[in-house]
């Protein structure tokens, strides 16, 4: 069996991990189907959460993906603890 490898996924600079919790967040507690377009940053609503490669209502390029998608491709980092 060949193993597949997942390619890094470039996404625009504001599409961070924060907002991408923020948003998976909202889709399990509210109706919102957010997703956001790796090419210019915006959140679209009424994406599936698998969607990959979407048509972005704001610049026009194929490169919508849903939010639980996009968690995929992030590096969440742990929060660090305060220091008292």
């Amino acid at each position: 069996m060949r193993k597949v490898q997942a390619l890094p996924l470039r996404r625009h600079h504001s599409v961070t991990a924060e907002r991408i919790i923020d948003a998976v967040t909202r889709q399990m507690c509210t109706l919102d189907n957010p997703g956001f377009c790796v090419a210019c940053g915006n959140e679209q609503d009424g994406c599936e959460p698998d969607m990959q490669r979407g048509m972005c209502e704001a610049c026009g390029v194929p490169g919508v993906y849903g939010a639980e998608e996009l968690l995929w491709h992030v590096k969440v980092r742990p929060r660090q603890k305060a220091k008292a």
